[in-house]
């Protein structure tokens, strides 16, 4: 009788793309758990293609990448849900869908956008997600788009110059900016220097009619919102934790202690996302930073 084992190098391809698709479903739920995408999002791409990392996702697998859910609570959901354990994402019947989805949106609501836009714009997001390299940009190819520059207590770098790339003052000069009231928002980052954003530049180019762009962190962000309630404010994401942890690594500029530090902030930062009006992945700048442009134009009137 016939062998009818497939071939070596067919049992090899198959164990290859096997191991492929485990680590992609891998890094998704990695994703879902530091919270780089919302569980809804992971959802609408298993159903958009149910052959995908995402739609070949056992229902089991993605409640238990969930916040606070183990084996036990993932299995009253289920039944609750009326989902066998065996279903995969992208395999789920419409009944499902919609109860699936009612779950999420009750425990996990995703924010839209805000009706309207405004021309005082904030880019924030995690440590590494790359946001002053897509606010620089910005700048270079939108000249008509105002990049604030922020007040510093650190000193300046070699290639850095004052007034083009921070205000850098000293603690007193910093102090007296807050009593007088002239940052629109100020933070101490990473427990070292302090940061902020002088009003008067802003305001005479808003009164001009202009865009301005503030590329700040999570605390400051959160204040310009309390201070101007209009400000639009987009998050910027990084196409996977993976990759943000990669590019934290790969520029080398901190120990292991503080890496290890950073990262435990940008998984609280990014828990932050759904407080901001837009979401952009930084999967390339340019594209990124186009994607930030298009989004913060103010119609015609």
């Amino acid at each position: 009788m016939a062998d009818q084992r497939p071939p070596d190098v067919d049992r090899v391809a198959a164990s290859r793309r096997a191991v492929a698709a485990r680590r992609a479903r891998a890094s998704l739920k990695r994703d879902v758990a530091m919270r780089v995408i919302t569980p809804q999002e992971l959802v609408r791409r298993a159903l958009a293609d149910p052959s995908s990392p995402a739609g070949t996702m056992r229902v089991t697998e993605f409640l238990t990448s969930l916040p606070a859910i183990g084996e036990g609570k993932r299995e009253r959901i289920l039944a609750e849900l009326q989902i066998s354990p065996v279903k995969r994402i992208g395999g789920l019947g419409a009944r499902q869908r919609r109860a699936l989805g009612a779950f999420l949106d009750s425990r996990w609501p995703e924010q839209g956008a805000r009706e309207g836009r405004s021309r005082l714009v904030v880019l924030a997001g995690p440590t590494a997600v790359g946001k002053g390299t897509v606010a620089a940009h910005i700048k270079e190819h939108h000249p008509e788009i105002l990049l604030s520059i922020s007040a510093t207590t650190r000193p300046a770098r070699p290639t850095e110059v004052d007034g083009e790339h921070y205000f850098f003052v000293d603690d007193a000069e910093f102090d007296r900016l807050i009593a007088d009231g002239e940052l629109l928002e100020h933070a101490t980052v990473h427990n070292t220097h302090r940061y902020g954003t002088p009003r008067g530049p802003i305001e005479e180019a808003l009164r001009a009619g202009r865009t301005v762009l503030l590329e700040i962190d999570l605390q400051g962000a959160r204040q310009v919102r309390a201070a101007e309630p209009s400000a639009t404010l987009v998050f910027l994401l990084p196409p996977s934790w993976d990759e943000l942890v990669q590019r934290l690594v790969g520029r080398g500029t901190e120990g292991d202690e503080e890496r290890a530090r950073r990262l435990r902030t940008a998984k609280k930062e990014l828990a932050a996302q759904n407080e901001f009006d837009f979401r952009v992945v930084n999967d390339d700048v340019a594209a990124a930073a186009e994607e930030v442009v298009e989004l913060v134009k103010v119609p015609a009137r």
